[in-house]
């Protein structure tokens, strides 16, 4: 055992996390891998978002595969248990893993970064052949080949963060490209290598635009279905993640409903939806929903494309802040960021960061979690415009609304529908809509802003839902032609109040009073109207 060759960490790693309360089996993976081992397509590139399970994958396959512990203890109850080559192929592997966002104390330079790596191998490798006589000076590509032509051991490569090096800003651009150079060297056409598994953030295309490392097979979540149920939960996994919080916890306050506004909404290539399984293990864990993905890292510099390109994207950042949809092509992710500058490669890059998610040629903000990162960049940037001016008046709105002043909400209505921007055209009802959605973005503070949601008798247009059981809801409709007073007697006509009451045998979620919001909008005088009642015995 060594610092990289059958190292036991990846063992003790995933042994943490297998025995977490919160624990998901996503072990049928391996048995995907499993025919790969030795074959000529035997290099997979695993590329998510941060938090997306990457790593735990990662410790979960070295764990495995590894001879460094046995780890029948861990694998036996799991699904990859069921394989017919579990037995063949549990802890019978030399595995060397690498995790490439780990840099030596004190390291500068690229040099001290790469020597951490190459001399740590060989020195793991000269301890476990010291028969063969081999010499330290030579290349660790030449160790491992002449370790394989002498006893034909393969090795199983196991490579966390394979991307991590390019941001570090110690690097220049060269030494990215001798990075490059040096993955393709360890493992391009070589037999020793069995099979390589790696993880990165960003597509390797991003980095090699040549042929350095055209041998993996890469899968991002967008647009590659194989291996999209292994990073990310399901529903159904989340529904029993849930049952255990709530068997755990007797002051349980959060829902199932509740981390599906929150957490839920990435698309996968395959049609499902996936949660982001850091924020979910975390809001359980604390008991709390917050914002705990996008606290994780950096994600401020992905808003980079959104603050520099203002001509190109702001008009569909308030259409997606507002609710909408957004026509977009996924790109090939090959040039640098300063060079991202149409609409299709900029969206691209923020679906693979997952600050915005894909599904049948749109892309859309996924959940609440990151919606607030949305729309703290538009309550605290002046230089967004008409966007920001919508942002700050929408506190105005949600006031006069709960406050029943009809004349400050057509005021507000007006103001906004009459600011000059292409994406705004009268006698649009979809673009009507997302003015209203725009209108009371404040209001998703205190309440989960639904649009086309079904209640009674019908679907209505928006439907405040609080996330205190005892703040008041708001139920919303729009008529363009028509007075709003028709808007709320089909509230009430159709019941949509019997939606706050939850499904039938179901306890009650809410315990206020419910407000019914209409607003008409008249196509002839360019005007809006809006009125409001509380319900009563609804």
């Amino acid at each position: 055992m060594g610092l990289y060759l059958n190292s036991i960490a990846p063992y003790d790693r995933y042994k943490t996390v297998s025995e977490d309360f919160y624990f998901v089996d996503k072990s049928a993976l391996i048995e995907e891998l499993i025919p790969a081992l030795g074959r000529e397509q035997r290099f997979f590139c695993i590329v998510r978002p941060r938090r997306f399970g990457k790593t735990v994958m990662a410790n979960m396959v070295a764990a495995f595969f590894g001879k460094a512990k046995d780890s029948s203890g861990i694998f036996g109850h799991l699904a990859i248990s069921g394989s017919s080559q579990y037995a063949k192929h549990l802890n019978q592997h030399d595995v060397i893993y690498l995790d490439c966002s780990e840099i030596p104390k004190g390291c500068c330079s690229y040099q001290h970064y790469i020597s951490r790596l190459e001399d740590g191998i060989s020195h793991d490798l000269l301890e476990a052949y010291p028969e063969l006589g081999l010499d330290r000076e030579k290349a660790l590509w030449d160790l491992l080949s002449l370790i394989f032509e002498k006893t034909e051991q393969k090795f199983l490569f196991v490579i966390d963060e394979w991307d991590a090096p390019f941001h570090m800003p110690f690097l220049t651009d060269a030494e990215k490209q001798e990075y490059l150079l040096f993955l393709k060297s360890l493992l391009k056409g070589k037999s020793y290598a069995e099979l390589a598994y790696m993880t990165g953030i960003l597509p390797i295309a991003k980095y090699a635009e040549g042929s350095e490392l055209n041998m993996f097979l890469e899968y991002d979540m967008a647009t590659k279905i194989r291996f999209g149920e292994y990073f990310g939960f399901s529903e159904t996994e989340v529904a029993q993640l849930h049952h255990i919080y709530q068997a755990m916890n007797p002051a349980a306050a959060i829902s199932k409903e509740d981390l599906k506004a929150w957490y839920d909404g990435y698309c996968t290539a395959g049609g499902g939806r996936l949660y982001n399984p850091r924020s979910i293990v975390s809001a359980l864990a604390d008991n709390q929903l917050a914002n705990y993905w996008t606290s994780s890292g950096a994600y401020d510099s992905i808003f980079y494309y959104l603050k520099h390109n203002i001509a190109d994207v702001l008009d569909d950042i308030a259409l997606m802040v507002s609710g909408e949809r957004v026509e977009a092509r996924m790109q090939e992710y090959a040039a640098t960021s300063a060079e991202l500058v149409t609409k299709d490669q900029i969206y691209s890059a923020m679906v693979i960061y997952g600050l915005l998610t894909y599904e049948d040629g749109e892309v859309f903000i996924p959940n609440k979690e990151l919606m607030l990162k949305f729309e703290e960049l538009l309550y605290s940037k002046q230089s967004l415009g008409y966007v920001y001016r919508f942002a700050k008046e929408s506190s105005k709105m949600l006031k006069a609304t709960l406050d029943g002043d009809t004349e400050t909400m057509a005021k507000t209505l007006q103001y906004l529908h009459n600011t000059e921007s292409p994406i705004l055209s009268y006698n649009n009802e979809t673009e009507l809509s997302a003015v209203v959605n725009l209108a009371y973005l404040a209001a998703r503070d205190k309440y989960r802003v639904e649009r086309e949601d079904k209640a009674g008798k019908g679907f209505v247009d928006f439907i405040f839902y609080p996330y205190k059981a005892n703040q008041d809801g708001i139920i919303l409709e729009l008529k363009v032609g028509r007075h709003p007073k028709e808007a709320i007697q089909q509230i009430k006509d159709k019941g949509y109040a019997l939606r706050f009451q939850g499904k039938l045998g179901e306890r009650p979620r809410y315990s206020g009073r419910v407000l019914a919001v209409g607003i008409g909008y008249c196509k002839e005088t360019k005007e809006h109207s809006c009125c409001v009642e509380w319900l009563e015995g609804e």
